[in-house]
């Protein structure tokens, strides 16, 4: 789907960076021409310059076609009303907001506006909030560094060994619950149809290991 992102810092350039890894089609606004060098090389998307709430920039943004918007900036006013005029004047179905005032991300919330603050695992919930409906992670350790999340895994997995997902995945498989049974599985293991999958990952990146997860393997996943 066409996602805009608004803002270009640290948390901008992830959230693109992910987005468009795992196949969505991604513009990114910054009104700073050197915020895009924080892109990965790799990052397939647009890069439009200007102010993120202007008109004519989500215009060029290909906001008239965008199926979510995500206002991250390091400005709160910019956030709001940025994301305000994509929901209100777009029409834009998904629409998340950066906001570091506690206080106003709860009337934003209120006004259909999920909000997310400065936490170790923004990357994840904006991701979320994008391109699922629900809570991705059944456990998080206190610091908020590593997240479990059970996996749904594409039929053509079945058959590939634990370490050909791990590399697709970046992460570790912590277990897997087999005709009912927990079982720790070494690199070598084969996954087997109905193998319920559980993945640690660290944060930023579990929702896009949810995501490649989900895709057939890769050609060069054999080689793991």
């Amino acid at each position: 789907m066409r996602v805009v992102v608004m803002g270009c810092g640290r948390v901008g350039a992830s959230l693109s960076d992910s987005l468009a890894r795992i196949g969505h089609d991604v513009a990114v606004i910054d009104r700073d021409g050197t915020a895009f060098h924080r892109l990965s090389p790799d990052f397939s998307g647009q890069r439009v310059l200007g102010m993120g709430f202007d008109r004519d920039v989500l215009l060029r943004a290909g906001i008239e076609d965008a199926a979510a918007f995500a206002a991250v900036s390091s400005g709160d006013n910019s956030n709001i009303i940025s994301a305000r005029v994509a929901r209100e004047t777009f029409g834009v179905a998904r629409v998340v907001a950066r906001i570091y005032d506690a206080k106003r991300a709860a009337v934003y919330e209120r006004l259909g506006i999920p909000t997310v603050a400065t936490v170790p695992w923004t990357t994840d919930r904006l991701l979320n909030v994008l391109t699922r409906e629900t809570e991705t992670t059944k456990w998080r350790d206190p610091t908020g560094n590593v997240g479990v999340t059970e996996l749904a895994l594409h039929e053509d997995w079945m058959g590939h060994r634990v370490a050909e997902l791990e590399a697709a995945t970046s992460g570790r498989v912590s277990f897997m619950i087999r005709f009912g049974a927990g079982l720790l599985p070494e690199a070598k293991t084969v996954i087997q149809a109905g193998d319920q999958v559980y993945l640690a990952a660290v944060s930023g990146h579990i929702a896009e290991a949810l995501a490649i997860a989900a895709l057939p393997p890769s050609e060069d996943s054999g080689n793991a």
